[in-house]
């Protein structure tokens, strides 16, 4: 089992070992002491031997991402003390390890951290660390690209099944996020995270509770598959909250984590992703279009509406393409007409004509509601109503259409441009539904003057939350716990 390692940055050695302590009863196996944080002097014998549980003792220079800028021999003697008063593990830089022997029963981490870049030869300089008499090998980088992850990944699945030293490889930064859970997989002893959200010491770094409660870290096996959600931007997303609540609740393994794919890294992401256990991807902006491209099966729906927002990666090398946004949508948009049901004959004006817009439109059109499709750019709401079969209407004229149900499929109103609003308060229609698929609020300006003018009103977490099931169900064979990944989403 790979443990959930908690760096602690404390300035004095009272409050290091009671923060270590709380961490303690909150079930953490191993927190990393980073004494280059504490004002000078302190005593290291007495830290260690004082320590609530497994300890790893760090003293970090600036250039190796640390606070320490005194004498480079003093550092060594810190290191040294601390392997003298029987540290579980102790962390080295090459050159400290090669200038400090091994003593006692400490084991020894030998780490390079490069904040900057990510060097072209990894190989190289992993067989760099591990000649320096490791117990442990941590090589820290920084992802430039989505695929970094994956380049990470491979060398510890390379190193870690046939060298006597374990390996922990972390790619740093937004980009690099999903190597710090996905190492669990591969071999990693333990993988560094922070005491909470907004205590991270290092870019990327995710809090403790996230570690073991969202993610299950410390449950993933050589065998987990993994799911995830692809977009740029991507840290705004609840879809690991709500899938993850999903699996637990299932008793399924598997975990669901973010990937930041900037369009560039698409199609050498998705091509690297099964490789390494992926076996689901949600699809979201801006990528809905392009990763159409990318699918070697498509279901009719999907197909006809020409964007997908799920891909499911079959062993035999078949991407299945889906589009859940429409049965969601479509569910959302019947529960709210109630008793009446049937949407049939009924009269619809959507804004917008990205990916989502599509998936709504066809729902709507095959349900018998007369469509009226407008977007802030004319051409995409041409050739959305040319391929689908709707009416279309210039944006400035949008509030001259007469409808029955609205819905938003532009960002107009999501946080946190919250008082934007694509349809001004005179124009939104008493017993109409209005629809909004903005989820951050989860009650946008455009719903609260709709309730305020008597519309009934679609909430953009319930399509949310039903095209989530549908993808569960496309990743998993299992239907979905709704309730529980409303819970999630709500918490």
């Amino acid at each position: 089992m790979s443990l959930i390692c908690v760096t602690l940055a404390c300035d004095d050695p009272a409050t290091l070992r009671a923060r270590h302590a709380a961490l303690v009863h909150e079930g953490c196996g191993l927190v990393e002491y980073r004494l280059d944080f504490l004002s000078q002097p302190f005593d290291v014998a007495h830290i260690v031997a004082g320590r609530p549980g497994p300890i790893i003792v760090t003293v970090r220079r600036p250039e190796d991402g640390g606070r320490w800028t005194a004498a480079e021999e003093t550092r060594r003697d810190i290191l040294r003390a601390a392997v003298a008063a029987g540290a579980e593990y102790v962390d080295f830089e090459p050159d400290a390890a090669q200038a400090i022997p091994r003593s006692g029963t400490t084991r020894r981490i030998v780490s390079m951290h490069d904040f900057k870049t990510m060097p072209s030869d990894l190989a190289a300089i992993h067989a760099k660390l591990a000649a320096c008499d490791a117990d442990v090998v941590k090589l820290a980088v920084m992802a430039e690209r989505a695929t970094d992850v994956f380049r990470v990944l491979r060398l510890m699945r390379d190193v870690n099944a046939n060298s006597k030293a374990a390996t922990v490889g972390l790619c740093m930064g937004e980009l690099g996020l999903p190597s710090r859970v996905m190492g669990a997989r591969y071999g990693a002893p333990f993988s560094y995270s922070a005491p909470s959200a907004v205590e991270a010491v290092a870019p990327g770094q995710i809090g403790f509770l996230q570690m073991r409660d969202l993610y299950r870290y410390e449950s993933i096996t050589a065998d987990t598959p993994f799911y995830g959600v692809i977009g740029d931007p991507i840290g705004h997303s609840r879809s690991p909250a709500i899938h993850n609540a999903a699996l637990a609740d299932a008793d399924l393994d598997g975990c669901y984590v973010p990937f930041r794919v900037p369009p560039a890294d698409l199609a050498a992401f998705l091509a690297e992703a099964p490789e390494f256990g992926v076996r689901g991807i949600s699809v979201t902006i801006p990528h809905k279009e392009a990763a159409l491209r990318r699918a070697t099966k498509l279901d009719p729906a999907t197909e006809a509406i020409g964007a997908v927002n799920t891909l499911v990666f079959e062993p035999e090398g078949e991407t299945l393409g889906y589009n859940t946004d429409e049965p969601g949508a479509m569910e959302s948009l019947e529960a709210a007409a109630g008793a009446e049901g049937s949407l049939a004959g009924k009269r619809a004006l959507v804004l917008g004509a990205g990916g989502a817009a599509k998936g709504i439109v066809y729902g709507l059109l095959r349900r018998g509601v007369v469509t009226t499709v407008t977007n802030r750019n004319p051409e995409r709401a041409e050739e959305l109503a040319k391929s689908l079969g709707c009416r279309t209407v210039d944006w400035d004229a949008r509030s001259e259409v007469e409808y029955d149900i609205l819905v938003n499929c532009t960002p107009l109103g999501m946080y946190p441009k919250i008082d934007d609003t694509p349809l001004a308060k005179d124009y939104l229609r008493p017993g109409a539904i209005v629809f909004d698929t903005v989820y951050n609020p989860a009650e946008t300006r455009l719903l609260r003057e709709a309730k305020e003018r008597g519309s009934k009103i679609v909430v953009g977490t319930e399509m949310f939350l039903r095209q989530a099931a549908w993808q569960f169900r496309y990743f998993t064979g299992t239907h979905a716990p709704l309730e529980v990944m409303r819970a999630a989403l709500k918490d």
